[in-house]
């Protein structure tokens, strides 16, 4: 009982503590799992009207936005290849990294990145964008 007793007591003055530090900011909250890069997935789906040439085009202005916008730390694309039948049409993916939420911001609004959304806008019959913060 005197065991159990102090133990408690242990508990809750160390939780006292680590509340007391939290509320001076001198602790740093606990995450259960790494956090890494935000990444930018995007999914095109073009007209049928769409040429190849219309489409070579937006695939080189894409990829181009790597060296246009610095916050970009990386970028991937491909089509689909997959035998599964569930790509709803989309035939295009890209795959865009940022360090964070903040250079993924300043991209969505830089002059190159609005250029590049007049280029393919009319040729777009959807777009899908799946933004998340890598898991490690």
């Amino acid at each position: 009982m005197k065991t159990t007793l102090a133990l408690l007591c242990a508990t809750l003055i160390s939780a006292s503590l680590f509340c007391a530090a939290a509320a001076e900011g001198k602790t740093k909250p606990v995450r259960s799992e790494k956090r890494g890069a935000l990444v930018h997935m995007v999914s095109f789906k073009f007209k049928p009207e769409a040429t190849p040439a219309q489409i070579k085009e937006v695939e080189t202005a894409f990829a181009a936005l790597k060296k246009q916008i610095p916050q970009i730390v990386s970028f991937e694309w491909g089509t689909n290849v997959s035998p599964e039948g569930l790509d709803k049409g989309f035939t295009h993916g890209f795959i865009l990294t940022f360090k964070n939420a903040a250079d993924r911001d300043a991209y969505l609004v830089h002059p190159d990145h609005k250029k590049f959304g007049a280029l393919v806008g009319p040729v777009l019959a959807d777009v899908f964008v799946v933004d998340f913060v890598s898991r490690r």
